[in-house]
């Protein structure tokens, strides 16, 4: 269980850095579809990004781990509201469904519902 855990850990990360750096005038695009700020979108890059690099330490540190899940999570739910008001095909809504469900996995995980 221990090394599908960490697996979703470096999942969540990888992903996040990928969309988030690499593909940075895609998440431009979405958000101006959104119709929400620049500083929202700052914020919410930012954001995930040092949640993302919680997730990998908490590899070596596991008590890191659970909150900043949860917080991804959350994050992840805001971005499947944002894919159902611009009515966004069920597909677009799939990688961010992926990382909220890998991300309670993690959470529930380190708060023992596995055990």
């Amino acid at each position: 269980m221990e090394l599908i855990v960490t697996l979703s850990k470096v999942i969540i990360t990888v992903s996040i850095v990928i969309v988030w750096v690499f593909r940075w005038d895609n998440i431009v695009k979405e958000f101006n579809e959104y119709g929400l700020a620049d500083l929202t979108r700052n914020f919410v890059g930012a954001s995930k990004i040092a949640l993302s690099t919680l997730l990998i330490t908490s590899i070596w540190y596991p008590g890191l781990a659970a909150i900043p899940a949860l917080l991804m999570a959350f994050l992840m739910i805001c971005a499947q509201f944002a894919h159902f008001k611009v009515k966004n095909p069920f597909v677009k809504h799939l990688p961010s469904l992926a990382l909220l469900v890998l991300s309670l996995f993690i959470a529930a995980y380190h708060y023992g519902f596995f055990n």
